[in-house]
């Protein structure tokens, strides 16, 4: 593997329930017509939260509940467990499965790690989201069709790189993972124009891979 080779996720499992318990559509908090669920498993968590916020453009989705596995894909319950579980809800099975559609298609072709070392053990995740959708606004708390960037990497690797990224552009920070997440790496998302979110983007990068290449150099 090279520097900047991508690493691509796999989609592991998905399943849709066209008509959905009212039991279950209770414990999950839908509203009333949101009858049908599409359910996705994947072994790169942040690849398929930006994929499931993609569906959200895409279909008429909301997701209803995603969260990532303690300790990452290494240590899966199974192995269509993964990284995380995604549950989009549609108020039929046309818009789930077009839902799921778009998250899968994204996440197979956009939404990538990178290789920062070698050996392929250090990954990281530059993303540039042109226009957030539902799911990521609120998390970020913007409005819907905000440029985001989405930045991660392991702990001392991301909380430098943040910083590098907040000073390389006129971007603001709406959300920080402080280390350790449940999958032991370090993030935020951060808001401003796409350019910005670009620029912002690339300086998390560079500096990811200065760490990566230098791990003890601090003067």
């Amino acid at each position: 593997m090279a520097v900047l080779d991508p690493i691509k996720p796999t989609i592991l499992a998905a399943r849709l329930i066209p008509n959905v318990h009212p039991d279950f559509a209770e414990k999950l908090g839908l509203k009333p017509h949101q009858r049908s669920l599409a359910l996705i498993t994947c072994d790169i968590d942040d690849s398929l939260y930006v994929a499931l916020d993609e569906a959200t453009k895409k279909a008429d989705v909301e997701v209803v509940y995603a969260h990532s596995f303690y300790a990452g894909s290494a240590h899966a319950s199974g192995p269509l467990s993964g990284e995380i579980i995604g549950i989009l809800a549609g108020p039929n099975p046309a818009e789930a499965r077009a839902g799921l559609d778009a998250a899968v298609a994204y996440a197979e072709e956009k939404a990538w790690f990178y290789a920062a070392d070698e050996k392929g053990e250090i990954a990281f995740f530059p993303h540039t989201i042109s226009r957030s959708g539902s799911y990521l606004s609120k998390e970020a708390g913007v409005p819907e069709g905000t440029p985001l960037a989405y930045l991660i990497a392991p702990p001392i690797e991301a909380t430098y790189a943040i910083d590098a990224a907040l000073k390389a552009a006129e971007v603001t920070m709406r959300l920080w993972w402080a280390p350790p997440s449940e999958t032991n790496f370090s993030g935020a998302l951060l808001s401003g124009s796409q350019s910005a979110c670009r620029a912002a983007c690339s300086a998390f990068q560079d500096a990811v891979l200065d760490v990566a290449r230098s791990p003890k150099k601090y003067t």
